[in-house]
């Protein structure tokens, strides 16, 4: 039997594949492992770090214009290795490949976004603020950079970091999932190809040694996360009590109000995309629908049936598949296990994907769509984040009663409401606390040059990822006051507090 090829790291600009601890990376549309991944230990990580520390001084000294043309020479990169990324990310995740490209366009546009960091970090200036005194601010780099990202996206969520970070004049240490490492290192590589100097961007795979040695080491400055709540709450805290700057990514458990007057045709097509696109697993996927009223419930559980019928399950690289399969077979039986709960706790199962086999794939993780009725707030499936296939259906009288219910959720990532009614549209988008709000809309992603976040327990700390806040986060602002009193003039002491007065 043939040795399985590995997945190492990359530091210094340079790949590493020795070491002592490794894992297996499955293709989840078959059940075999088909790569190996490193497991970094402490030292590996350290080197890491050692290398962005002394790739740090000439990379932030580097005109912001010459660092932005390396974003923009990876942007043509990226476009022409879409393809082989696609089949990466779909081979080790499991999408279909559609929605890999979809993944990997948006990343490019914010590495396009990045493109732009010149304009972004240009500072303030007041002349005058005083007798011949100016002042001026300007935003400068932190120094060495991190980023822990999650399986479901491994080409996008990368993206939404490093290269604002890098453009910025930061160094960066990315540790992505060890699911789905393929994609993630190949981009790494197209950026040294791109003109990033080695050791500016540097990836290690591992697990909680990995995290825990970028976390307590003090030459990180920042740390950026996405990934479950649990894991967001820990690495906040831990990083805020090193001294670092956090922003962690955490779980959601989005709602869909759809309203009596909403085209209900479109809202069920809006519906199957955002439940059951990419198997459900996205952090902004719609697990729940409220349903205003019983009659628009009826409608939209008759839609959803008949459009769950027409759905192609099976290998995300084969054509015209809807949906792949779950990334892992522990995560299969997590998801499984949860639709047995919804059954056990009471609420109607209308479509039950548990039987699912895929002819030739039988031992594939493939879960179904699965439709719940008649899903309450305390059931198991309503309050967590399920991660899969699973859409349920609350049925509510009001709008109000609606609001009230996602207001009290623990989780307030996103949300979005189906109506014609632009009062009741007005009145959601300005109350409802959540983060990310759409209108027609079920996945109110924002767009590169907007920032991402949730509320309440969806993020930790201050500020959003990418958008016009990566640059404020990846950046510290200093204010300079400056004043050249004229020649031969001699002033005495001042010993009241200054001003401009």
């Amino acid at each position: 039997m043939s040795q399985l090829p590995t997945v190492g790291h990359l530091i210094g600009g340079k790949i590493i594949t020795t070491g002592d601890r490794a894992q297996d990376v499955f293709n989840p549309a078959t059940g075999k492992a088909e790569k190996r991944v490193l497991l970094a230990p402490k030292a590996t990580v350290e080197e890491a770090i050692a290398n962005a520390q002394a790739a740090f001084p000439a990379w932030r000294n580097t005109p912001p214009l010459k660092r932005a043309r390396v974003m923009s020479n990876l942007k043509v990169l990226l476009e022409k290795h879409a393809e082989e990324l696609c089949a990466m990310i779909t081979a080790e995740h499991g999408k279909v490949l559609s929605d890999a490209l979809g993944e990997l366009q948006r990343g490019i546009e914010n590495v396009e976004y990045a493109s732009y960091a010149p304009e972004l970090l240009k500072g303030e200036h007041s002349k005058n603020v005083g007798p011949a005194i100016d002042s001026w601010s300007e935003f400068q780099a932190l120094g060495v950079t991190a980023g822990i990202t999650p399986f479901n996206f491994p080409a996008m969520v990368p993206l939404w970091m490093w290269p604002m970070a890098v453009a910025c004049g930061n160094t960066f240490i990315l540790k992505p999932s060890e699911r789905d490492p393929s994609s993630t290192l190949r981009i790494a590589e197209l950026a040294l190809e791109a003109g990033l100097p080695p050791g500016v961007l540097n990836v290690v795979n591992g697990d909680k040694e990995a995290v825990d040695t970028l976390l307590t080491d003090p030459r990180v400055k920042a740390v950026s996360f996405v990934g479950s709540t649990p894991i967001a709450e820990y690495i906040y805290a831990e990083g805020c009590k090193h001294g670092k700057r956090v922003q962690a990514l955490g779980g959601a458990k989005n709602h869909a109000v759809v309203m009596p007057d909403a085209d209900v045709a479109n809202a069920v097509s809006a519906l199957m995309g955002a439940a059951y696109g990419s198997c459900g697993e996205r952090c902004m996927a719609i697990p729940l629908v409220v349903a205003v009223g019983d009659a628009t419930a009826d409608a939209v559980i008759e839609g959803l049936k008949a459009e769950i019928a027409k759905m192609k399950v099976g290998p995300g690289t084969a054509p015209g598949m809807d949906m792949g399969p779950l990334v892992t077979k522990p995560h299969f039986e997590k998801v499984k296990g949860y639709v047995d709960q919804g059954v056990k706790e009471g609420a109607t199962l209308v479509v039950d994907g548990r039987g699912l086999k895929v002819a030739g794939h039988e031992d594939g993780y493939y879960l179904g769509p699965c439709l719940f009725d008649n899903v309450k707030p305390g059931m198991v499936i309503y309050q967590e984040e399920i991660f899969g296939p699973v859409l349920g259906v609350v049925r509510v009288k009001t709008l109000q009663e609606a609001m009230d219910m996602i207001d009290a959720h623990e989780y307030g990532n996103g949300t979005c409401i189906f109506t014609r009614d632009g009062e009741a549209a007005r009145y959601f988008t300005d109350n409802i606390l959540v983060g990310m709000v759409g209108v027609n809309v079920p996945l109110p992603v924002p767009v590169a040059y907007h920032s991402f976040g949730g509320w309440k327990r969806s993020l930790f700390g201050d500020l959003h990822a990418y958008g016009p806040d990566a640059v404020r986060f990846y950046t510290k602002r200093k204010t300079i006051t400056q004043r050249w009193p004229s020649a031969g003039v001699r002033e005495g002491a001042v010993f009241s507090f200054p001003s401009s007065r």
